[in-house]
């Protein structure tokens, strides 16, 4: 059973369970430190905040929980530290598992975050990019596989009817330019979207990739985004644990969606978006969403198609295979 003290909702920080962006130290992810959580700042860390915001412990041990910034840096501590668990984008959980990493997904917990934003007022359809330039983050990565899918899916042809154009190659560089007026259409990811908007009220959003997912995809209509990894032998042995986080983890998303404004602060305090206004932007724009991998097997195959078809390298060459997805063992 997971245990939080009655200070949960005092937004005290515990040092020796949540330590944000250590880079290069590793002492929090010691075994005896509890058990290590390594999440990404965002929305994940957002819908994790009451596991964050408290001393929680499972079996007796303290949750041990890392912020990253970067996937590369989660991903980096899977292989040298090992966590119990880890989040990572979809793509990337699906390459670890391909090249033999001990991991499962256990849970989905963001969904849809991409969104067409800018501020040429005259973009309002599919059909309206033609001839026009849009900026996106690292070719072949996870916006860009996804934007150029639905191009086709409206019959634009990537890079002859449109430009794509990676001059600014991470999230936080093209939310700058957009605030800056460096860029006039982009594809923009939550919560930096919420923060170029609160910075430069000219830019808007154009297009919910999500909606325009679902669209054309209706027998999966969502688009999960960022998967929840769990250690296979620390899954083969705790499983009741790892049902115990899994459950405080899905109650702590529900408190985030419903009374996002008194999330909004605590997300603000522990720095995962710069204030609080920005975050209470910023929530109904993650999708925030806690699902069992298990329980929804054809939406992960349905995205992960998607890239396999457009980069079969983003995802490891190959679907995963069935045992990809964590199952809850019988007994």
């Amino acid at each position: 059973m997971i245990k939080f003290p009655r200070c949960i909702h005092t937004g005290i920080l515990l040092l020796a369970v949540v330590v944000p962006l250590l880079a290069g130290c590793h002492h929090s992810l010691q075994e005896n430190s509890g058990i290590r959580i390594i999440t990404l700042k965002g929305p994940s860390a957002m819908g994790m905040i009451n596991l964050i915001d408290s001393a929680a412990t499972i079996a007796g041990r303290p949750l041990a929980i890392e912020i990253v910034d970067e996937p590369m840096q989660a991903r980096s501590r899977m292989l040298v530290d090992k966590p119990e668990i880890a989040v990572l984008p979809l793509n990337m959980a699906a390459i670890m598992y391909n090249k033999g990493v001990d991991y499962q997904l256990l849970a989905v917990p963001v969904w849809g975050t991409l969104y067409l934003t800018g501020t040429d007022s005259t973009v309002r359809h599919w059909a309206d990019l033609k001839g026009k330039t849009v900026h996106l983050m690292g070719k072949g990565a996870t916006p860009d596989i996804l934007f150029r899918y639905l191009l086709e899916q409206h019959q634009i042809l990537p890079d002859k009817d449109i430009r794509l154009d990676y001059t600014f190659p991470t999230h936080i560089d093209l939310s700058n330019a957009m605030i800056a007026g460096k860029a006039s259409l982009a594809v923009l990811s939550e919560p930096l979207f919420s923060l170029a908007q609160a910075r430069n009220p000219r830019i808007r959003q154009i297009m919910d990739l999500d909606i325009e997912w679902a669209a054309v995809t209706p027998e999966d209509p969502t688009m999960p985004s960022t998967a929840i990894l769990v250690r296979k032998d620390y899954a083969r042995d705790h499983w009741k644990d790892i049902q115990a986080i899994a459950e405080a983890w899905n109650r702590s998303t529900e408190f985030v969606n419903q009374y996002p404004e008194k999330a909004a602060v605590r997300i603000a305090y522990h720095k995962i978006v710069p204030d609080a206004a920005v975050a209470l932007r910023s929530i109904p724009r993650c999708r925030l969403y806690f699902r069992y991998a298990d329980e929804i097997r054809s939406a992960i195959q349905g995205n992960l198609k998607v890239f396999l078809t457009f980069n079969p390298d983003a995802i490891g060459g190959r679907l995963p295979d069935e045992k990809f997805i964590y199952t809850k063992p019988d007994h």
